[in-house]
């Protein structure tokens, strides 16, 4: 907990663990999946996650009350770590990334003991454009890397400066996927949209992109890309829900589409970082009415395959 900061501040959210996770369970029991893969949960170092809470839990004053964004899962790692595994996640992230140079192989060396410790995790690495990326990513990669992140809104910076050139080739030589925020959701930066993304996919088209939040808020445009270059996936983070449906509404028009690209839809859900609980993506994604072949795929099949081996 950060000192000092007042009720408001850090808002709390009171939640029965035990009957979540019981309906979760239930979820996925209902559709015959042995659990559930999330590629899109949080974990990082503690001080680092703080820093992300008091972002958010600031977010309210600043906005003048128009977007409070409660910590839901606001818990020691061990606890959360227990949690995700109640639910029955059976493959995990830990998304992390930087906002400064210097600090994104600094990240990849926590991940590498957090991996080793937490064998459900996926072995999460990061980047940012600046000299000595490509030989941090091929290290990360040498020591068992299986998914990276990219925060291009946070991190505020072009996916297509030269500098990262040359390790998205090593990406896509690899078939590493990278979850990318890329999207102008919750506000836009310079360099957030389908235009500088789409520069990097015209010059490594095997580059296995995962657009988080589905694109968030240029749906649209983001499910071009998926169209256009096949190792192109979207993940549901967030999106669906009604925290984000009063915020930016996926086009009900799109969703042929989004049934069409069933095998690469994957699921995510931003935990523990949500103001809502975990339960409440799965029935937003639910809520669809795409079926349960596609309900199977996009919060299982599709992720173990990618991961599987």
């Amino acid at each position: 907990m950060s000192r000092g900061r007042s009720d408001r501040e850090e808002q709390r959210v009171d939640v029965d663990v035990d009957a979540e996770a019981a309906e979760v369970r239930a979820f996925w029991r209902r559709l015959g999946l042995p659990g559930l893969v999330d590629v899109h949960t949080h974990f990082m170092p503690e001080r680092v996650l703080r820093k992300v809470w008091d972002y958010f839990d600031a977010l309210g004053a600043a906005t003048g009350g128009a977007l409070e964004w409660p910590i839901t899962y606001r818990k020691e790692e061990a606890e959360r770590v227990a949690l995700i595994r109640e639910f029955g996640v059976r493959a995990f992230t830990a998304m992390l990334y930087p906002h400064k140079p210097g600090m994104a192989e600094w990240l990849n060396g926590w991940a590498v003991d957090f991996a080793a410790r937490t064998p459900d995790c996926l072995h999460t690495s990061t980047l940012f454009p600046e000299p000595g990326v490509e030989s941090y990513v091929r290290q990360a990669l040498d020591s068992g890397a299986r998914v990276f992140k990219a925060h291009v809104q946070v991190g505020a910076y072009d996916p297509a400066d030269e500098l990262l050139d040359p390790a998205w080739g090593l990406l896509a030589e690899a078939g590493t996927p990278v979850v990318i925020h890329c999207g102008s959701g919750p506000a836009p930066g310079k360099h957030t949209g389908p235009g500088p993304v789409g520069r990097v996919l015209a010059r490594h088209p095997r580059l296995r992109l995962v657009f988080a939040h589905m694109g968030m808020p240029e749906y649209e445009d983001f499910l071009d890309l998926a169209e256009r270059y096949g190792e192109v996936r979207l993940d549901t983070t967030m999106a669906f829900t009604d925290f984000s449906e009063r915020l930016a509404p996926f086009p009900p028009g799109a969703l042929p589409r989004l049934a069409a690209l069933g095998d690469r839809v994957l699921l995510g859900s931003d935990f523990p970082n949500i103001p809502y609980l975990y339960l409440h993506q799965l029935s937003a994604l639910e809520r669809l009415d795409l079926g349960d072949d596609w309900l199977r795929a996009v919060c299982h099949d599709n992720g173990a395959r990618l991961f599987a081996g």
